[in-house]
C-alpha cells in the first residue's frame, strides 16, 4: 500500500497534504520534493542557467507566450486572448482547417513573443512591450458532427472570454480601448481567434452583439460571403459563404462594413447588388493597382470612421502563389506584403477583435501559409495597441522621397 501512495505521488494522481512542522504551512509532495532540490547547483542550471525555450522547441502556443485553458482556468487575467476555433463542416470546397490554430501556432514559434523581443523596423515597437498583458487561451473543444452544437460552443466560450476582468491598471502604459464602446460602460477583453472555416465568424459576431450592440466589419478575402441563405434546413443554410447574410438579418451588424481583396467568380450583378443590402462596400483585388495601396487605406478608413470596429481576414485574400493552404484558393490575389502593409494602415480604428481563418495546413508546403498567417498575428496585436498607423522607415530616405 505504501508504494502505491508514493507511486501516485511520483505520477501527480494524488496530492496529499502535509505540514510544515515549524509553521503548520500546509506543504504538497511536488513543494517537499522541491524543496530537497537546489536546481541552482545541479550540473545543468549551474552550467547553462534556465531551461529556455528556442525558436523550434517547447509546448506550442502562439509566439511562446503564456498559455492556459481559459475556458476552465480563470486563475491569469488578460487583456488581449488568443483563442483557437478548430471547425470546418461548412466548407463548400475543401476541408481541413479545423487545424489551421494548430498551423498558425507552429507557424509563430520563431517569433518568441514577449518583453521587446516582438520590434519590427515596420512598427518601430513591440506589441508584447505596450502594457497589455497577452494570453494564449488554447482551442475550444468543438463538436466535429453537429454544427448547430459547434456555434452555440463557440458563442459561449466567446461570450466567457469577453466577461473576463482585464488586467487593465496594473501597467501605466495600459489604455483603455472598448470601455467607450461597450454597452454596459466596462472595459472587456479583445480575442483574436484561429480560424476554422469562416462561418465561426457568426457566433463571434452573436457575442460581441451582446457587449458592444451592432459593430462594423473590415472583411479582406476574396470572397464576399454575403450569399443568401440557402438549403432545406436551417443549419445547412449557414455555410462559410452565407455568414455575412445572415449576421445582418439578425441585426449584428451596421450597415458601414467594407470588403478588400474581392476577386471570386459570381452569379452576376445580382451577387454585388445583395451584397450591398447586407452592408458592405466592395475594394477588388485589381483596386490595388488602378489606386494604389494608400487610396484602400483611405476609403476603408473613411467607410469605418469611429466606430466600433471588428476584422475578419480570411487568408485566400492572399494569393495561393504565397499562401496555398487554404480551401477555396483564388488566383491573383494581393502578396503578403501589400495585405501587412494595409493593415498597420488601418491602426488607430476602434478594434474589438480580430480573426483569421481558412487556414487548411494539409494543402501547404514549407509551412508558408502557417507562418504567413502567423505574422498577421503578429500585426494585429500592434493593431489594438498603436494609436495611430506607424511612420514609414526613414533609412536613407526622407519625407520628400514618400510615395504619394
Amino acid at each position: 500500500m505504501q508504494h502505491l501512495v508514493f507511486l501516485a505521488l511520483l505520477t501527480g494522481f494524488a496530492q496529499p497534504h502535509f505540514h510544515d512542522a515549524r509553521d503548520q504551512i500546509p506543504m504538497t509532495a511536488d513543494a517537499i520534493f522541491s524543496a530537497a532540490i537546489d536546481v541552482s547547483k545541479e550540473p545543468w542550471t549551474s552550467k547553462y542557467g534556465p531551461q529556455s525555450d528556442l525558436g523550434f522547441s517547447g509546448p506550442l502556443s502562439f509566439s511562446h507566450l503564456e498559455y492556459k485553458r481559459c475556458l476552465e482556468d480563470a486563475s491569469l487575467p488578460f487583456d488581449i486572448g488568443l483563442i483557437g476555433f478548430p471547425f470546418d463542416t461548412t466548407t463548400s470546397y475543401r476541408p481541413g482547417a479545423r487545424f489551421g490554430p494548430f498551423a498558425i501556432r507552429s507557424g509563430s514559434r520563431r517569433q518568441m513573443g514577449g518583453g521587446s523581443k516582438g520590434w519590427t523596423l515596420a512598427w518601430g515597437s513591440s506589441p508584447f512591450n505596450q502594457g497589455s498583458s497577452v494570453l494564449d487561451c488554447g482551442d475550444v473543444p468543438l463538436s466535429a458532427y453537429d454544427n448547430a452544437k459547434a456555434l452555440d460552443q463557440m458563442e459561449a466560450a466567446y461570450d466567457t472570454l469577453l466577461s473576463r476582468p482585464v488586467l487593465g491598471g496594473i501597467d501605466e502604459m495600459y489604455k483603455e480601448r472598448t470601455k467607450q464602446f461597450a454597452l454596459d460602460g466596462k472595459e472587456h477583453p479583445r480575442i483574436i481567434t484561429l480560424g476554422g472555416d469562416h462561418t465561426v465568424v457568426l457566433p463571434i459576431l452573436r457575442s460581441l452583439n451582446k457587449v458592444y450592440g451592432p459593430v462594423s466589419i473590415v472583411h479582406f478575402d476574396a470572397h464576399l460571403d454575403t450569399w443568401p441563405p440557402r438549403g432545406t434546413t436551417k443549419q445547412e443554410s449557414i455555410t462559410h459563404g452565407s455568414f455575412f447574410a445572415v449576421a445582418a438579418e439578425e441585426g449584428l451588424m451596421t450597415n458601414t462594413s467594407i470588403h478588400a481583396g474581392i476577386r471570386c467568380k459570381m452569379m452576376g450583378l445580382e451577387d454585388i447588388e445583395h451584397d450591398d443590402t447586407v452592408g458592405f462596400q466592395v475594394i477588388a483585388t485589381d483596386d490595388i493597382d488602378d489606386y494604389g495601396i494608400k487610396k484602400v487605406i483611405e476609403k476603408i478608413r473613411q467607410r469605418i470612421g469611429d466606430k466600433p470596429v471588428y476584422l475578419s481576414l480570411d487568408i485566400d485574400v492572399v494569393d495561393p502563389g504565397l499562401a496555398p493552404a487554404t480551401g477555396t484558393p483564388e488566383v491573383g490575389g494581393w502578396t503578403t506584403r501589400e495585405v501587412k502593409r494595409i493593415l498597420r494602415g488601418l491602426t488607430g480604428l476602434n478594434f474589438v477583435g480580430f480573426d483569421i481563418v481558412e487556414v487548411a495546413p494539409a494543402y501547404d508546403h514549407a509551412d508558408i501559409t502557417g507562418i504567413a498567417a502567423a505574422d498577421i498575428v503578429h500585426d494585429f496585436l500592434s493593431m489594438m495597441l498603436v494609436n495611430e498607423p506607424p511612420k514609414p522607415h526613414v533609412g536613407p530616405f526622407s519625407k520628400d522621397d514618400w510615395i504619394l
